[in-house]
């Protein structure tokens, strides 16, 4: 199992899935998730529901970050995560720049390979397959961080935090260690332990300092306190409760009340 990382504050933060509901409510929803205090305010990239009707409301995910990043004072924002081949990866970074700064630097940039076949067909997208995916998201970082040093202006930061998700072992973790500043994964404290092992080991592979990567991992409302204890026992630093409307603002309490007992 990794060894905990010691370098980053325990964080915590909700995803809140911009689908089955108007968008007045899920704005309300993000004001109030950062009135309660977490660290990150995440939706996601997709342009369907995942569950309940098919046919439901859904946003896109980075015009609505443009409003949240307007909408938010103190939060990081961003898409947990950004389908890679949905965008051109120069428009890209241009725009997570441009949401960066309308956020005053508050941005993450959650990258995965993309999984969802709907999206990918109902909007005329080549679905190719997991390795193209994977191998299309490893030729984009090198543009995006290229761009957000040339571009004019750069990022408030010089760059923005690159997150990057996805538990694959022999592509997705090998890119984490090159290109990420954090990690997101799915699991109990053994799967997510095991992940962060081999994620260590191609830290080293290619140079790469391992605790340079925040180590962030998905949450349930109904997960106890020692379910996240040892998940941070595991080295994890950063749990992320995701959610559809109607939107559970009990168990954010809880996640944040859970932090703020362990940072004592």
């Amino acid at each position: 199992m990794a060894s905990p990382q010691t370098t980053h504050a325990l964080r915590v933060g909700v995803q809140l899935q911009p689908q089955h509901a108007s968008y007045q409510d899920y704005i309300d929803a993000v004001r109030r998730a950062e009135d309660l205090g977490v660290d990150t305010i995440f939706n996601w990239d997709h342009f369907f529901p995942l569950y309940g009707d098919p046919q439901g409301n859904h946003f896109e995910g980075w015009t609505l970050l443009s409003a949240m990043a307007a909408l938010t004072q103190r939060a990081q924002i961003g898409c947990l995560v950004t389908c890679n081949t949905y965008r051109n990866p120069s428009l890209l970074a241009d725009m997570a720049k441009t949401v960066d700064h309308i956020s005053n630097g508050r941005l993450i940039l959650g990258l995965g390979a993309g999984w969802f076949e709907r999206d990918y067909k109902e909007y005329g997208y080549d679905f190719g397959t997991a390795g193209s995916r994977l191998n299309a998201l490893a030729e984009t970082l090198p543009t995006i961080k290229h761009r957000w040093e040339v571009d004019v202006p750069q990022p408030v930061h010089k760059t923005i935090p690159i997150l990057i998700g996805g538990g694959g072992e022999k592509k997705t973790l090998r890119i984490t260690a090159q290109y990420a500043d954090m990690w997101h994964g799915f699991g109990d404290a053994d799967t997510i332990g095991h992940k962060m092992e081999v994620l260590d080991n191609w830290c080293k592979e290619v140079g790469r300092d391992p605790q340079a990567i925040e180590r962030c991992c998905g949450t349930n409302a109904n997960d106890s306190d020692e379910a996240r204890d040892a998940l941070v026992k595991a080295g994890v630093t950063h749990l992320i409760l995701g959610m559809s409307a109607p939107w559970n603002f009990d168990a954010i309490k809880k996640l944040v009340a859970w932090r703020n007992s362990r940072q004592r």
